[in-house]
């Protein structure tokens, strides 16, 4: 018991500080497990033995690990992704199981051994490929699509990889009726499964939950999924489909987000040993005796892999920027790989020299991944000169849409919130720009008279070449913070007097968002909770003039640029048009260091004089309303006044010169 716990502390002591360091240097925390078994494993120091029970432990993170990708099994995404995932996922895998197995011929290699590593070496890593496209916002790009297609195929391919690799490590001359038989077997046990399992589940499910016990609800989850798992193995398949088949369960009952989150602890924990151990298994001293080989299989993996479903999707899309793009992100090893790996080991398809050179090689592609994506700019446009050119005709069209606007007001995404935006801004008759990265969309609304063009609002040069040294206003109409993040960033550095409105779904990042230079954050869970509340207040006999007079106080207290505005505002329609212009606005004024206020109290500005309120001073992106007279004013900070448009005009001559 002693000796256990003394190699359990070890392993969370050498795990805790690598992880650490890992989030630091802002690597994927997968590669940080590898390291702690590659470090402490029995091929290095010897701090762990690899011991049977281990590696049984570490089974159940697979099980876990295809669980959650049952979870996020969705037909309705499949059959918008259908063309990527279907057609382009497809060609990807069977492409690279061909030809990995066709080359293997030439070392000598089984073609069972060569199938089974095709399959393993086409598994790409969702883990590290998610996670690099989310942090520089390119989730929603032509080439962002295409890779996570062509990952959710590979996900769904691993099933029935899971099944055949066993069959073909099978001894005996009939492969062939084995291999049909585990397919059978896993056909008659998933139809039964989806057929009856969903009327079972719910029912249980909504008794257990009925209990209002988290500690039962998570019990019942555990219970399912492992219960799936040794259905499956009992049938002859693998632990790793039934949880699969559990999670798939699962992800069409109202239960799958409260699952999702219960089970992410043990899914993570389990995970991490599951990586440590794949790193237990590689012996460094076999990798620099076979470094040759490793190198080969490096070269097959990311300059053969990326070349591959660069031509595959040049087919399919007809571009090389993108094409390149996705063979980049695409180019290294994946944790399915790792899990094919084992098994083909397991049954000995592969022998140990073969598989520590091709782990070593599945590894240094995964340490090279991050660093592949970071760069894949500078190597595209080395690799294609017309990507060149097609940027400048980009920037061209943007800029000649752009030419004409002056005080326009730049839409950052034309999905439906920024076509409501667009349609408000019409009818005020102000102009305004709008970038996306919807082709379809972006061809629809351009046949439509709007204006409307191609572009990334992410990327510096697009922002600049939509007039945003122009512009009297951003909005950022999608919910992606990182994106926001990139755009906001952008602005601080070319226009930090630029006002910038942002949509998020809920206010999970308000202050982050404002700390990055957002103006105001436009939360969708707040105002549908107004308008929630609206009605329900309307519907119970409350008067429409309180119930409007909530609205506007509720608004006034999460605005701050509503702030002691809303509640004299006088209804649109008794304002007439001959009076309108003496209606209060906004206005930003950015303090230059030449000008006259830079350096003095506010309340010597005298700008109430002027009926000119000061709403806000935002200084190094902080925001605060309604400041006190005593704050002295420097240069940058960015006045937020209110007053009708001539005396907001003179407040402004009166800041710059006295």
């Amino acid at each position: 018991m002693t000796s256990s716990l003394h190699l359990i502390l070890i392993l969370l002591a050498v795990a805790v500080g690598v992880v650490v360091l890992c989030r630091i240097l802002k690597l994927p925390v997968m590669l940080g497990y590898l390291v702690v078994g590659i470090t402490i494993g029995p091929h290095a120091l010897g701090w762990i033995p690899d011991a049977p029970e281990t590696r049984h432990l570490a089974e159940f993170g697979v099980v876990f690990l295809m669980f959650s990708i049952g979870l996020e099994f969705s037909l309705a995404r499949l059959r918008a992704m259908q063309r990527l995932v279907f057609g382009l996922g497809t060609a990807q895998v069977g492409a690279t199981m061909v030809l990995v197995m066709l080359s293997t011929l030439f070392f000598d290699l089984d073609w069972r051994a060569g199938l089974a590593l095709g399959g393993i070496l086409a598994m790409s890593s969702t883990a590290i490929v998610s996670k690099l496209l989310v942090e520089r916002a390119e989730l929603n790009t032509p080439h962002g699509q295409k890779i996570m297609g062509v990952l959710l195929f590979q996900d769904l391919a691993v099933v029935p990889l899971i099944i055949i690799i066993p069959a073909l490590g099978e001894s005996g001359a009939d492969l062939g009726s084995m291999v049909a038989l585990a397919m059978l077997k896993a056909a008659l046990l998933l139809t039964a499964l989806l057929t009856f399992g969903q009327r079972l589940l719910r029912p249980w499910f909504h008794v257990v939950a009925g209990q209002k016990s988290s500690e039962l609800f998570m019990l019942n989850v555990l219970l399912f999924t492992l219960g799936m798992a040794w259905l499956t193995e009992l049938s002859g398949l693998s632990l790793a489909l039934g949880a699969f088949v559990a999670g798939m369960l699962i992800s069409e009952t109202e239960y799958r987000y409260q699952v999702e989150e219960d089970i992410k602890p043990f899914r993570d924990v389990l995970l991490g040993l599951f990586f440590v151990t794949i790193g237990m298994m590689l012996d460094l001293q076999a990798v620099v005796a076979g470094w040759g080989w490793v190198l080969l299989v490096l070269l097959i993996l990311i300059p053969f892999k990326a070349a591959v479903v660069a031509l595959l999707v040049r087919g399919f899309a007809g571009e090389w920027g993108a094409a390149l793009r996705t063979g980049l992100g695409l180019a290294q090893a994946g944790e399915f790989g790792f899990v094919l790996l084992t098994l083909a080991g397991g049954v000995q398809l592969l022998a140990p020299d073969v598989m520590q050179n091709v782990l070593a090689a599945m590894l240094i592609s995964m340490l090279v991944a991050p660093f592949l994506i970071h760069h894949s700019e500078a190597i595209v446009r080395r690799l294609s000169p017309e990507e060149w050119m097609n940027r400048a005709m980009q920037m061209h069209q943007i800029a000649v849409s752009s030419m004409s606007s002056q005080q326009h007001i730049i839409i950052c995404g034309y999905g439906r919130s920024g076509q409501s935006l667009a349609k408000f801004l019409t009818e005020e008759g102000i102009s305004f720009i709008a970038l996306d990265l919807d082709s379809r969309r972006v061809h629809e609304a351009v046949a439509a008279g709007e204006k409307v063009v191609y572009g990334d609002a992410g990327k510096n040069e697009v922002l600049k070449a939509a007039g945003l040294m122009r512009a009297k206003a951003l909005a950022i109409t999608y919910d992606d913070k990182h994106s926001a993040l990139k755009i906001l960033h952008h602005v601080q550095a070319l226009r930090p007097d630029l006002p910038v409105v942002v949509r998020t779904a809920d206010d999970t990042h308000i202050a982050v968002l404002k700390q990055a230079g957002a103006a105001e954050v436009v939360a969708e869970v707040t105002e549908g909770s107004v308008m929630l509340a609206s009605q329900a207040l309307l519907l119970s006999g409350v008067p429409l003039s309180r119930v409007v007079r909530q609205i506007q106080e509720t608004r006034a207290k999460r605005y701050s640029m509503f702030s002691g505005f809303l509640r004299n505002v006088q209804p649109a329609d008794t304002v007439g048009e001959a009076t309108e212009s003496l209606q209060p606005r906004f206005q930003n004024v950015m303090l230059n260091a030449g000008d006259y206020a830079v350096g003095k109290h506010l309340k010597e500005m005298k700008l109430g004089e002027l009926n000119v309120e000061v709403n806000a001073v935002r200084r190094h992106n902080v925001q605060g309303s309604h400041p006190s007279g005593d704050m002295v004013l420097r240069a940058g900070d960015v006045l937020v006044l209110l007053g009708q448009a001539v005396t907001l005009e003179a407040a402004e001559k009166r800041l710059r010169k006295d």
